[in-house]
């Protein structure tokens, strides 16, 4: 077993962690060699190099994953025992917790206070998915002719995996957890970004006893590792979360041996916020939807639409409290908000508000990169607010995934679900009101798959989580995501046996 993370191997003196992939119950690097540094966005510093995997490495891993699951017996293994080490994965989660929480903030860079939050959703996901498996899932029914049918459910094979750089564990638990609890074997890929606490949770999983070539660890690039996983004919199902238009590619390429296909895809999700709220409520989750994680999140509040009689109002509550978020390194527990993942994606957000200005929306809040002493060599946005804006801009349709939020003003009920309908997206959305029979009304036209009434961004294990349009297809979570990992196979037996006499002579 590799070597726990705050023991691994150092490179060239310079303190930086070895990162290696898990193929076949073995520690691995890269058949070509390469390694990948791994960067503290607070800093700017290399805190690993990870092996940087190749098409080579993915056959490898898929042929450890199709002995395991068939040769191996995997799939046969008793729901009971697979709960077992499902079970055992949540207890060590949960015992490294404080080391899992610090190595999320310093690979990812959010605020301690999130990443201690993740780990704990990420430990309850495992035992969520262990208590299910062991639980009914089949049918019987009454056919005519003698026979007697039932439906079963079956592991669907090898699954390969792709998950994101905003929550890398709980993204991780969310897609191995429910895979594994069905009997599946598994081709995992973390984003290259941030690869350190995937790598510890294999460490996990073979510390408890997974059998070798049930679950294995690629490490690499989207366009090479992503790519071959997505391509290969041998995978029979790939789920990834990720952005929209990955999402097209990761589908196109899963044409060859027609796989089955998880997305969960990109956002632009409104946020309504009614006169008759309850107001500070709402200006706290309107700050909370979009300012948590950096804004990092797939369904982020990232509009924010007002009824006019209050706009004026809120804007400027909203406007002083979002002046004094305190941002910062995710390590100093006093942060609030912490740098964006890396250099690429905080110029991206960057340039985004920039196009914001040329289009003629109104910056009010934000809109700079943090320079001061202390986070100068990291990747700090301030949290940014723009209004006057139009339904036609590009900050209004388009991701911007990060701390940038953009306000739409509206007179009534119809003309906040034209606005709040209005993009290509529809993975969430939420109502603030104090009318439960308008929320209701109004929640129910929000054509998306996650949705809120008085709140925003509460994730629970046991709802389906995806979304409508482009914003993916297929739900993770719940029964749903257990589910999306199984065949269904339909079973009849004949109680009356004796020939048809359907070809007899006469």
């Amino acid at each position: 077993m590799q070597e726990t993370l705050q023991n691994n191997t150092k490179k060239e003196g310079t303190g930086a962690l070895d990162l290696k992939m898990f193929i076949n119950g073995e520690w691995v690097n890269s058949t070509s060699g390469e390694k990948r540094d791994v960067l503290n966005p607070a800093t700017g510093e290399v805190i690993a190099k990870a092996a940087e995997g190749t098409q080579g490495d993915v056959d490898a891993a898929v042929e450890a994953a199709k002995y395991a699951f068939y040769e191996g017996g995997w799939w046969g293994t008793p729901a009971v025992e697979r709960a077992r080490i499902l079970f055992k994965i949540a207890d060590k989660i949960e015992e490294k917790a404080e080391e899992l929480a610090a190595l999320e903030t310093l690979d990812n860079g959010k605020p301690l206070r999130e990443a201690r939050f993740d780990i704990a959703d990420s430990a309850a996901c495992f035992r969520y998915y262990a208590g299910l498996a062991t639980k009914p899932t089949g049918q019987t029914f009454e056919v005519p002719d003698g026979q007697q049918a039932m439906v079963v459910r079956e592991p669907i094979g090898v699954c390969g995996q792709i998950v994101p750089w905003n929550f890398p564990l709980m993204m991780s638990a969310w897609k191995l957890a429910p895979a594994l609890a069905a009997g599946n074997s598994v081709v995992f890929k973390p984003s290259e970004i941030t690869p350190v606490t995937a790598v510890k949770l294999f460490e996990i999983m073979d510390e408890v006893g997974l059998p070798k070539g049930v679950a294995n660890l690629v490490l690499g690039a989207g366009p090479v590792v992503g790519q071959a996983i997505a391509e290969h004919e041998e995978i029979d199902k790939v789920a990834f979360t990720g952005g929209t238009a990955t999402g097209r590619k990761i589908m196109e390429a899963s044409l060859g041996n027609l796989k089955k296909v998880t997305l969960e895809l990109g956002g632009k999700s409104p946020n309504i916020v009614f006169a008759d709220s309850d107001f500070e409520t709402a200006v706290d989750y309107a700050l909370y939807g979009i300012f948590c994680n950096q804004g990092q999140v797939c369904s982020a509040g990232s509009r924010l639409l007002l009824e006019e009689s209050i706009y004026d109002q809120f804007i400027a509550s909203l406007t002083a409290k979002a002046k004094k978020i305190k941002v910062g390194s995710g390590s100093d527990e006093n942060s609030q908000m912490g740098p964006i993942v890396s250099e690429a994606h905080m110029n991206k957000i960057l340039s985004y508000i920039q196009i914001g200005k040329e289009e003629g929306a109104k910056l009010i809040v934000g809109g700079n990169r943090i320079k001061e002493e202390g986070m100068d060599k990291g990747y700090f946005v301030e949290p940014t607010i723009f209004v006057d804006t139009t339904p036609d801009m590009r900050i209004v349709q388009e991701e911007i995934f990060g701390p940038v939020l953009v306000v739409q003003k509206f007179k009534d009920e119809a003309e906040a679900l034209r606005l709040a309908n209005d993009t290509k997206y529809g993975l969430a959305g939420a109502v603030f009101t104090n009318d439960i029979a308008k929320a209701y009304r109004v929640i129910k036209k929000v054509r998306a798959g996650i949705t809120w009434i008085n709140s925003y961004h509460p994730t629970y294990n046991e709802a389906p989580w995806g979304g409508f349009k482009q914003s993916g297809n297929g739900r993770e979570l719940g029964t749903f995501g257990y589910e999306a990992y199984t065949e269904v196979k339909q079973i009849n037996n004949n109680l009356d046996i004796q020939p048809t006499g359907w070809f007899d002579e006469e």
